[in-house]
């Protein structure tokens, strides 16, 4: 996760940016879902049945905090299908977690719209472009309408959610339409996730977008993100998956502010890139623990083995690799003189096309000419 907006308000006012004091867990507590999303990672669909039960969860819960989880991401499949979530978040906050909810948003009503409101720190509603689109890419028709709905009644109950966006073929087309969409309904947050091939994103390899046209894209998020700052508007536009994004940043502060392009650097160099296995890990809902939702390899199951042995282990090779920083990468990252600022971007990606961890990422934008050392 690589917050643009954060980054430039934090830098050029003189201020501490936003950091992740311990880990942040993506959790899926289901695999059951209402939708069948081109690009789900964990494949899932509304025939599966919750295999974790709420004691499992429970008695897992303390062993994050002990391995310095301080953040927990609820997703699934559609989390809010548990009727125990709530029961689940409230055991987080009694152990001094902060709980952000990951939804496509179908299952927010009336009746429960305050409580997810005072329950999660954090929601974010999953739109993958305008109606027919959205539709499309999600398998449902009027998920989009339905989703905007949830978006509207949690604004009108006191709360806010942000906006989820995965860049494709599919979707590209209602790119741009997206930040006419958070103006129009004020909200407060654009996350904007590249695809990582995993699950169905990985059978549906062809709907990624070229790297040329990711750059793009990728320009135009910055160049935003300078635009709501210089206009005073508080919308926070992130990008996920890409930490490649973090050197386009770098090199737009060197054109505009040369003064203030060190400061960031500085706080780039800090932030480390892609932290997989390191500060991001993941939990299925069979107990397997993951260095990333998309990673092709598990590190241990927290149904045999307390979750805190698992991730504090200082023998696995895996994690040990993962948590060096920089990552020891072959391609062209072994001449980029950006590799401490990105970390390598994605060993899910680089496994998926290559069949090695250790290879570039094939995303990457980036030419040799201008990361050459």
């Amino acid at each position: 996760m690589f917050r643009l907006s954060n980054l430039i308000k934090s830098t050029l006012n003189g201020e501490k940016s936003r950091t992740l004091n311990g880990s942040i867990i993506i959790w899926n507590f289901t695999n059951r879902c209402n939708l069948l999303c081109h690009h789900c990672y964990s494949k899932a669909d509304a025939n599966e049945k919750d295999t974790l039960s709420f004691e499992q969860i429970q008695q897992t819960i303390p062993k994050l905090k002990k391995a310095g989880v301080n953040f927990v991401i609820f997703s699934g499949g559609e989390p809010l299908l548990r009727k125990d979530i709530f029961n689940i978040a409230q055991c987080m906050k009694d152990n001094g977690i902060m709980t952000y909810l990951s939804t496509n948003g179908m299952y927010v009503s009336p009746k429960n719209v305050k409580q997810i409101i005072d329950t999660f720190n954090y929601i974010g509603i999953s739109i993958d472009g305008i109606e027919q689109i959205h539709d499309y890419f999600r398998g449902q028709k009027g998920a989009y309408e339905k989703s905007i709905d949830a978006i509207k009644l949690i604004q009108e109950n006191g709360g806010n959610a942000g906006i989820r966006f995965t860049l494709t073929k599919e979707t590209q087309n209602s790119f741009y339409a997206m930040f006419d969409l958070v103006e129009k309904l004020n909200v407060n947050k654009l996350y904007i996730s590249h695809l990582v091939y995993s699950g169905r994103g990985e059978e549906n390899l062809e709907i990624d977008i070229s790297k040329e046209q990711r750059r793009e894209y990728v320009e135009f998020i910055i160049n935003k993100a300078f635009e709501y700052y210089e206009e005073g508007k508080e919308i926070d536009l992130v990008t996920g998956n890409m930490e490649m994004d973090a050197i386009l940043l770098l090199k737009e502060f060197q054109k505009r502010f040369p003064s203030y392009a060190q400061t960031l650097k500085d706080k780039l160099l800090s932030w480390g890139g892609n932290s997989a296995g390191n500060r991001l890990g993941n939990m299925d809902w069979l107990g397997n623990v993951k260095p990333d939702p998309f990673f092709p390899f598990t590190v241990g199951n927290y149904l045999q083995e307390d979750f805190d042995t698992i991730w504090l282990n200082k023998e696995n090779p895996l994690l040990e690799n993962l948590r060096t920083t920089p990552r020891d990468i072959k391609g062209k990252c072994g001449i980029c003189q950006y590799i401490d600022i990105c970390n390598g971007g994605s060993r899910s990606r680089a496994y998926a096309i290559t069949g090695d961890l250790w290879d570039e990422d094939p995303s990457c934008y980036l030419s040799y000419e201008e990361i050459r050392r």
